[in-house]
């Protein structure tokens, strides 16, 4: 009984088993490049450009933080950003945690809106 069912599972695997090593990569590698171009190369990319957009900050920029806050930045010192959100009031956060550019007027203050 072992023999018969040894010889019907060596036959079947060597006569599948021809030319089927290459074939099944082919769809793998196919959903490897789908990934890359739908998820993995845009992520990169975007983080480029924050990367950019923290190493060119300078002092007087209205930025807006990851946490919704809206300010001007007064001083940099390393990783570090203070930013005034209202007059005589200053924060400091990581650099990391700025979001991006505010537009202007969107700070709210009254220097911003114009009459």
């Amino acid at each position: 009984m072992f023999d018969m069912a040894y010889a019907l599972g060596s036959g079947g695997a060597t006569s599948s088993g021809q030319g089927g090593g290459f074939e099944v990569l082919i769809p793998l590698i196919l959903m490897f490049v789908i990934f890359y171009f739908l998820l993995i190369r845009p992520q990169q990319k975007k983080a480029k450009e924050h990367r950019q957009l923290l190493d060119s900050l300078k002092k007087g920029d209205r930025v807006v933080t990851t946490g919704g806050i809206y300010g001007k930045i007064t001083s940099l010192d390393g990783g570090v950003v203070t930013l005034e959100i209202a007059d005589k009031v200053r924060i400091k956060l990581n650099k990391g945690n700025i979001a991006g550019l505010a537009k202007m007027g969107t700070s709210g203050s009254k220097s911003d809106k114009k009459t």
